[in-house]
């Protein structure tokens, strides 16, 4: 007869603990408290690590009853990420709700080689700015890209001044300790980061196109790269992308100072905005007697030093 009533009661002490357990869970951490503090979510993160580290800042009781919450809520593809104003006063259900529309400021990526243009509508996707006012304030190529964490309430002027800033503490130092700074003007430095960015995907791959541009700007051959012509042209209303994908024999006779088919030397100014490893990829390129380059069907660069073993390769790894 014990047995029967141990294994009756058990359960129901087990319900009664896990109850306790969850109903303690929901409780604010200090009622008392009157003080607001920012918490922040970085994209990418889930619901465990955001719980994690909403109980080690001390907003929450328990981590696992916040995630039951968000479960039981249905709110986890809500969560956003950015920084809140959370209040250890809040129940841990509170907290769960702000963090689905309570940020204060939004994570914006700048990604390696759009065009300024492109920065301003990925800016805008998250902010409501003017991408025409955002455009005249700010100068090709001097845009670090990187993941920035922005006002939602901010202004042209100061999302240009934080990009811009972020550009003089990664770049310019960067260019100050290379010893090829007697080189290059810092501009034509950024020039030519500009075209490796949108020639080369990989640090290597771009130290070695860095390389054969160099080459060619010694040799006073015109640097023939399709992306300055692209730039020229600028938004392709047919294939509503900023990039033409395909080029005519006409656009290759553009009349331009930046169409390097047509003029040698490096165009007057940077195509797009770089990111550190172009920048690094000409403040140190391969050495080579390459002076061509193309990128195969399978994104793999392949090398010539000669235009005869250049039309083999593509043909080869092209035309097919």
């Amino acid at each position: 007869m014990k047995k029967i009533v141990t294994l009756l009661v058990l359960p129901l002490v087990v319900i009664v603990g896990l109850t306790v357990w969850y109903r303690e869970g929901l409780l604010p951490v200090d009622k008392s408290a009157t003080t607001n503090e920012i918490f922040v979510i970085h994209p990418g993160e889930g619901v465990a690590t955001i719980a994690k580290n909403l109980e080690s800042a001390k907003f929450i009781r328990d981590r696992v009853v916040f995630y039951l919450v968000v479960k039981r809520l249905g709110i986890e593809k809500s969560i956003q990420a950015g920084d809140f104003r959370l209040n250890r006063s809040m129940s841990t259900t509170e907290i769960a709700r702000e963090l689905t529309h309570g940020t204060i400021d939004v994570w914006v990526t700048v990604i390696e080689g759009l065009r300024k243009e492109e920065i301003a509508e990925a800016v805008a996707k998250k902010i409501p700015i003017s991408t025409q006012r955002f455009d005249l304030l700010v100068e090709e190529g001097y845009l670090y890209p990187d993941t920035y964490l922005i006002p939602k309430k901010a202004s042209e002027e100061v999302v240009a001044d934080l990009l811009k800033k972020t550009f003089n503490e990664r770049v310019v130092p960067l260019y100050e300790q290379s010893k090829m700074k007697d080189e290059f003007t810092l501009h034509d430095a950024l020039t030519l980061a500009s075209l490796v960015e949108r020639e080369a995907r990989t640090l290597e791959d771009k130290r070695a196109v860095a390389g054969i541009l160099l080459n060619r700007l010694e040799l006073d051959m015109p640097l023939q790269i399709d992306a300055t012509i692209q730039y020229v042209l600028g938004y392709d209303s047919i294939g509503k992308r900023w990039w033409k994908e395909h080029l005519t024999a006409a656009d290759l006779k553009l009349d331009s100072p930046y169409n390097t088919y047509l003029n040698t030397g490096l165009p007057p100014g940077p195509i797009s905005n770089p990111g550190l490893d172009a920048l690094r990829a000409v403040l140190d390129p391969r050495e080579s007697d390459n002076l061509y380059y193309i990128s195969g069907s399978d994104g793999t660069m392949h090398y010539a030093t000669d235009y005869e073993t250049h039309q083999k390769n593509i043909e080869r790894y092209l035309n097919r």
